[in-house]
């Protein structure tokens, strides 16, 4: 085989190649000029954000229903007749909260089933965040498409329901109210969700489905949208993370299934201060636009009733095309592979080309290159975080100079592999150590096909691979334009995964990244492999990887756009009358050291009663506060009743200012059963008894200041023993506490309770023990009247 003088050319036509896959994934230019209104246009979209993203809208938030209102008027504005759905929802996570959805109907020309589009309209708690990406992009994008659609007077046979839910951000309360109560949820067919999980970055597409997926595969690839991005495999991964949207209510309480719409890339915004309209991406907002228009026009005219599948697809995207075939196809065409390159095996050992001591020979470069640069990277990426103890302020794990430590560990993982090649591999025996990497993605192939089939369309790009040895063995000639045609299903299929994965998963994963270089790498080995002073090559990759890490080095630091997340608490108990500053941070700056003073003292006591967040958060550090008199709620035993061994209890908590949330525990070994809250039950609870984890009975959001009414049966021999910690979101605009404001760059932690006043206390009537009450009796202390009024009593199960 000749040595090929154009290492160089072959290396910008792979730049070339990546850079075409990244342009045509997603739009890359919107026209400044107004689009006709017949069109979607990204600036009109752009200007709902704003307008919606303003401020933070929390649930409970004066704010939030600001946008609720303006939501109705922009549909009412279109043309729409809007209704609200408002009502208190638990769900078996304890989450309750009264949630007000936003609807509106579009009739079509027939009965069946309706298109629902879907996005929630509040942000999220705590963090101060004005939610843009979150959700006010998928908020936009529906009103903006929905404009467009009635403008066009397009054919129409299915009904449109348009839903902006509501307390998405705290447990998909609003889509598990309308699935379970609205009555329009029994029409719908399909529901197609926009949402976000970053700033930027392209549009993913994911499919919620309770059976197979093959129907809609084949009704999302006739609808012909322009950028589609999506693979099985993605769906696989989201499956396994707990990162559920409003589109799982759906499928899971209403058997209804559909597609998500998410991006994922400046996941360092999700949640945060920083998810504004200066951080959403343009081009991202109109990918969205990319999606909605065809799926609009085709599912409002296709039948909704054959949607439902039994069998599964695996399915991929490339530049302008979606590709898929049956899950029953995986295996046989593993085999078939496997089968193809023991037949060209065969072929280059009976030409001589090939000898089984070199294809032996070829696994030490690609397994030392994998184990190398996989523990380099795992091991590396520990030493970073020692280096930079700052990186663990952001709990979401992707700091804001990620990428360029993914260029850093991506670089330094090439550069492994030319080290490795140059040492055990030269460029007239490349074909025979292609023969490695070809096996073990065949391997990885065949464990793929019976664990995660739906990652079997990484078979495709090994295919191109088997092919390329064939013609070797055959012809005895390969050449660069050969080579790099040959490459373009690995660098389509394959690369996306190295940059998605810490992305979408932390950098954490960084070394699985590594790993799927090395195995690029092998795939691309035809190209590199012919690569002449390999040494040499090592060294520019080993530099380019250096100039990464500096560079990230550099950009460790925090500013403006780009803050350090901190967090503050007062927590008062009123149960011995004293208060300490609390925080979650293990970092702490100028900010919180003024309150929490320069000596790190341990959190003590804090933790015993958990507070729900999204990473299981404790507190850290704490430290004596002065006593303020903030107004306690008051508890209200409204009924206590014994009959039998049952005693029945109804307890009213009132707030007595203005408050933003309740978190209520009970000990361990309390068994509640028939648990109602504001009226209401555990969603899809089956049994009597209150299924919990631990002593965390429930939260409650509070919404217009609206009381906590909780009733039950206990044993009457068990122990009573309740806590609540009833928390407002005021601590650094409370008149009573004075905290100074941040830094500009600094912003709240997100995913946990946060610049928040706390009071916690017991749930109590009598200092001693309660007695038997008998049937019909009233009960008077020194706080309430309690009344019975007695009612059949479900024996606990």
């Amino acid at each position: 085989m000749k040595k090929n003088p154009t290492s160089i050319l072959a290396l910008v036509c792979i730049l070339a190649i990546l850079g075409i896959i990244y342009a045509t994934m997603m739009p890359q230019w919107t026209s400044k000029e107004e689009e006709a209104l017949a069109e979607f246009s990204t600036e009109r979209a752009l200007h709902q954000v704003e307008i919606i993203a303003q401020k933070p809208h929390y649930v409970g938030s004066t704010n939030h229903e600001l946008v609720a209102n303006y939501l109705k008027l922009e549909l009412n504005r279109i043309g729409l007749e809007t209704s609200v759905q408002e009502g208190f929802t638990l769900n078996d996570k304890g989450l309750l909260v009264k949630s007000k959805n936003i609807l509106a109907r579009i009739k079509g020309t027939n009965n069946s089933k309706a298109l629902l589009l879907l996005s929630h309209y509040d942000s999220a708690p705590h963090s101060f965040s004005k939610g843009a990406s979150d959700d006010a992009s998928g908020v936009a994008t529906i009103l903006e498409g929905i404009r467009a659609f009635l403008y066009s007077k397009q054919p129409q046979k299915n009904d449109i329901i348009i839903l902006f839910s509501d307390a998405e951000e705290l447990g998909l309360n609003g889509a598990a109210l309308f699935v379970n109560k609205h009555p329009w949820a029994k029409d719908v067919g399909l529901v197609i969700n926009f949402e976000a999980r970053g700033s930027s970055g392209p549009s993913y597409m994911l499919m919620e489905t309770n059976k197979g997926n093959e129907a809609l595969v084949k009704a999302f690839s006739n609808a012909k949208a322009k950028y589609p991005v999506s693979n099985s495999l993605m769906y696989s991964i989201y499956k396994m993370l707990p990162n559920d949207t409003d589109l799982t209510v759906f499928r899971e309480q209403g058997k209804i299934q559909g597609f998500n719409f998410a991006f994922i890339d400046g996941h360092y915004n999700y949640h945060t201060q920083q998810d504004d309209i200066q951080h959403l991406n343009k081009m991202t907002l109109a990918h969205q636009g990319t999606y909605l228009m065809p799926l609009l026009k085709y599912f409002s005219n296709a039948d909704l009733n054959a949607t439902n599948s039994t069998s599964d697809d695996v399915y991929f995207s490339g530049p302008f095309s979606f590709i898929s075939y049956p899950f029953t196809w995986v295996f046989p065409m593993t085999l078939i592979a496997l089968g193809l390159l023991i037949l060209f095996i065969f072929i280059g050992k009976v030409k001589r080309l090939i000898t089984f001591r070199e294809i032996f020979k070829g696994f030490i470069p690609l397994l030392g290159s994998i184990t190398i640069a996989g523990l380099v990277t795992f091991l590396g990426w520990k030493i970073v975080l020692q280096a930079y103890p700052q990186y663990s302020d952001l709990l979401n794990g992707f700091t804001y100079n990620g990428h360029a430590y993914i260029g850093a560990f991506v670089t330094l993982s090439i550069a492994i592999c030319f080290a490795f090649y140059h040492h055990f591999s030269e460029t007239k025996i490349t074909m025979n150590h292609f023969v490695a990497p070809l096996l073990l993605w065949i391997i990885i192939n065949i464990f793929l096909a019976n664990s995660l089939t739906g990652a079997g369309f990484l078979i495709i790009p090994v295919y191109f691979g088997i092919f390329l040895f064939g013609i070797f063995v055959i012809t005895q000639h390969y050449s660069l334009g050969l080579n790099l045609l040959f490459s373009i299903p690995a660098l389509v299929i394959v690369a996306p995964f190295i940059v998605m994965f810490p992305i979408g998963l932390g950098l954490k994963i960084l070394f699985g990244s590594a790993i799927l270089t090395v195995l690029l790498f092998g795939l691309l080995l035809p190209i590199f492999g012919d690569f002449i002073r390999k040494g040499a090559w090592t060294l520019f990759f080993f530099v380019i990887s250096i100039g990464f890490f500096i560079y990230a080095g550099y950009n460790s630091g925090y500013e403006h756009g780009k803050a350090k997340s901190n967090s503050l608490l007062y927590v008062y108990n009123a149960n011995t009358n004293s208060a300490v500053w609390t925080t979650y941070d293990t970092n702490l700056d100028d900010w919180t050291k003024s309150y929490l003073g320069e000596k790190n003292q341990s959190a003590v006591g804090l933790n015993a009663l958990p507070i729900a967040s999204k990473y299981n958060s404790g507190f850290t550090y704490s430290t004596i506060a002065p006593v303020v008199d903030v107004p306690k709620p008051t508890i209200s035993f409204l009924k206590d009743s014994v009959i039998g061994n049952n005693r029945y209890l109804k307890i009213q908590i009132t707030p007595n200012r203005k408050v933003n949330r309740y978190d209520i525990y009970a000990h361990p070994k309390m068994m509640l059963y028939n648990f109602k809250a504001n009226g209401v039950s555990t969603s899809g609870q089956k049994m009597n008894r209150l299924e919990r984890d631990g002593s965390k009975i429930l939260c409650y959001y509070v919404v217009g200041n609206e009381p906590l009414v909780m009733e039950f049966y206990i044993n009457k021999s068990s122990l009573f023993d309740m806590d609540l910690i009833e928390s407002s979101f005021d601590l650094l605009t409370n008149p009573l506490f004075k905290v100074k404001p941040r830094a500009d760059w600094m912003m709240p932690t997100p995913f946990v309770l946060n610049d928040a006043v706390l009071i916690q206390q017991k749930i109590k009537r009598y200092t001693a023990p309660v007695p038997q009450i008998a049937p019909a009796t009233t009960v008077q202390d020194s706080t309430v009247i309690v009344k019975d009024s007695l009612k059949p009593i479900i024996k606990p199960q």
